[in-house]
């Protein structure tokens, strides 16, 4: 493709290169636009002899075919995908589901020149039609090399982009404190927990009271875990008046005496560093620090979504997450870092 000032005589059918205004400053033509005899007569009327142009040579792909092509191969299951318009396509979840980006690929195909793919973070959950990720291409075509390029890395190993649906699924809640608090947390917890759960296509299902005002607390904690692991929840979520404190405090405990293991304790995001992550067979357990009980974005809002979906989280992805751990603050924590200086 060239870029070149061209005659009024010679521009019919070249692509308009920069926007054109007219005598009171406002814009007449916009650029991109073939060039058609009446957009020539305008030209003319503001004494224009010349008009730059790009032209497009052999071999050349208009970005509309290439945004609908590089977007056919990159779009995968759960996409809907928009027309291509100024060489831009945008993509929409079908359904609710958690966006998969194949993060290599992604840069992979953003280092070919002309061609630009911005998405979502990987595993955002996403309700039906939000935009999930907008294609664009930059010149006004591109080679048919660079296209074919773009097309064969976007479904090298499948789709670069899809939706995986979140299942509908019961969360059992196991909450711990001295009876006076019981009503307080049940309330707290529940009005937290439940739209959360709601918003991703779940419910909150049965939900057990443990005192552990005594040496026989581990013991009642492994029993209620117990009996909700026996109803067939798909989540366990254990909170309390306090936070998991230590790798050998009484939820750590209860989680191995039921026969499960614990995959960490302590995570690099603030708010939620007290999450604890264990694992009794299929069935996920999540040890949630106090902040679940705030409506502010935190650890819970990113553990949640991947565990619905059936994730298995790791140590060593969870460690991961320092780089964009720091969350905004919540006031319901008992020392905001406001508090320091």
């Amino acid at each position: 493709m060239k870029f070149e000032a061209l005659p009024l005589a010679e521009a019919r059918g070249h692509i308009l290169g920069h926007n054109v205004a007219g005598t009171g400053g406002r814009r007449v033509l916009r650029k991109g636009r073939p060039l058609a005899d009446k957009d020539l007569a305008v030209l003319r009327d503001l004494g224009r002899q010349t008009v730059l142009v790009a032209r497009l040579e052999d071999g050349d792909v208009g970005e509309d075919l290439c945004a609908g092509r590089i977007a056919g191969a990159a779009r995968g299951f759960g996409l809907t995908s928009s027309r291509p318009v100024t060489g831009r396509v945008n993509f929409h979840a079908e359904a609710l589901g958690i966006l998969r980006v194949d993060l290599d690929r992604l840069a992979e195909l953003n280092s070919l020149d002309g061609v630009t793919l911005a998405t979502l973070k990987a595993h955002t959950p996403l309700p039906p039609g939000k935009m999930a990720a907008t294609l664009k291409i930059i010149p006004y075509a591109l080679p048919e090399a660079t296209v074919e390029a773009a097309e064969e890395l976007a479904r090298r190993g499948g789709s670069m982009l899809r939706i995986d649906p979140l299942p509908r699924t019961r969360t059992g809640l196991l909450l711990t404190g001295s009876q006076p608090a019981r009503e307080r947390l049940t309330a707290g917890f529940r009005r937290s927990l439940e739209p959360r759960l709601e918003a991703l296509g779940s419910a909150l299902g049965p939900v057990e009271f443990v005192s552990v005002e005594d040496d026989a607390a581990v013991d009642r904690l492994t029993g209620a875990l117990k009996r909700l692991l026996s109803r067939g929840v798909d989540l366990v979520i254990l909170a309390g008046d306090t936070a998991i404190m230590d790798r050998h405090d009484l939820a750590p405990r209860a989680v191995e005496r039921a026969g499960g293991a614990v995959e960490l304790f302590g995570a690099p995001v603030d708010p939620g560093n007290l999450l604890l992550i264990g694992y009794h067979r299929r069935t996920a357990i999540v040890g949630a620090p106090g902040c679940a009980r705030s409506p502010k974005v935190n650890i819970i809002d990113r553990v949640l979504p991947r565990l619905l979906v059936g994730d298995r989280l790791s140590r060593e992805e969870i460690s991961s997450w320092g780089h964009g751990g720091l969350l905004e603050d919540v006031p319901e924590r008992p020392m905001p870092r406001s508090r320091l200086s």
